[in-house]
């Protein structure tokens, strides 16, 4: 059986049409804060990957903080913002896309998570699931909504839609191929966890998610541990997923999984 996936940027054509009269009645843009940097990924261009695509896809605009460490691959790094006071402040949504695993600061990583728990959604990709596994605290993999020590090998993912009826998963493929891939091993789901797609393990021999969405305290997260390789960042369907996500988790993606009116791209 073949499926269409539509693109999220015509889901709601009609629905932008209204707006196409009068822009100014169109809603302002969400504000998203985009971390990035770190190692074992090329942060360089998926920065751009994803403001590109995610731009084509929902009324957002973006702030970008790419952040690397002095020594290459030191995964101790601490990213300078996080140790601002109210960092988060005035950002609709911060999207994480950062590898810095070995921090050991539970101070500092408790206080990432606590912007989130306060009430500012978030957007997990990829290796920001490893990130700060090594801080003896719980907070950032509750904030995430899952723990996750290690990945298997670099392969081809067969991904399998779990819950199509979800908003962020209405209209995907029940199964499509995510070339390239790691797929990372769900040590321990937390309790407010909703798993919305899973692989198969080859090393575990069982399921493992890899998209899902999360509440943690007062704010929604949207998680994916895809996203390893530029093929993957630039694929259509993992654009699509990653645009619903951060529309649902502003609370700006309908029952249907459409942009809520006035938070479709904007035409240029």
């Amino acid at each position: 059986m073949k499926y269409t996936l539509i693109p999220l940027c015509l889901l709601a054509l009609v629905s932008w049409m209204s707006y196409a009269a009068d822009p100014a009645a169109a809603p302002a843009p969400l504000k998203v804060l985009m971390i990035t940097g770190g190692c074992c990924h090329e942060y360089e261009n998926q920065k751009m990957i994803l403001a590109e695509g995610l731009s084509s896809r929902a009324n957002v605009e973006f702030t970008i903080v790419h952040e690397e460490a002095r020594v290459k691959d030191d995964r101790t790094h601490q990213i300078s913002i996080y140790k601002k006071a109210d960092w988060a402040k005035g950002y609709d949504v911060i999207l994480h896309n950062e590898c810095f695993g070995a921090v050991t600061d539970v101070a500092f990583v408790d206080s990432i998570a606590k912007a989130h728990h306060d009430g500012v959604p978030a957007v997990m990709l990829h290796c920001s699931t490893h990130s700060y596994r090594a801080a003896k605290t719980d907070e950032w993999r509750k904030c995430v909504g899952q723990t996750s020590m290690s990945h298997e090998k670099n392969r081809d993912l067969h991904v399998k839609n779990i819950k199509p009826e979800h908003p962020v998963m209405k209209g995907f493929p029940m199964e499509w191929l995510d070339a390239k891939d790691e797929l990372y091993k769900n040590e321990k789901l937390w309790e407010n966890f909703v798993p919305l797609a899973q692989a198969y393990g080859e090393d575990t021999k069982k399921d493992h998610c890899l998209v899902w969405v999360n509440t943690y305290g007062k704010a929604r997260v949207f998680g994916t541990t895809m996203g390893h390789g530029n093929e993957t960042m630039s694929d259509a369907v993992f654009l699509d997923l990653v645009g619903r996500g951060l529309l649902w988790a502003c609370d700006k993606l309908t029952a249907e999984g459409k942009p809520v009116a006035g938070y479709e791209a904007r035409q240029k």
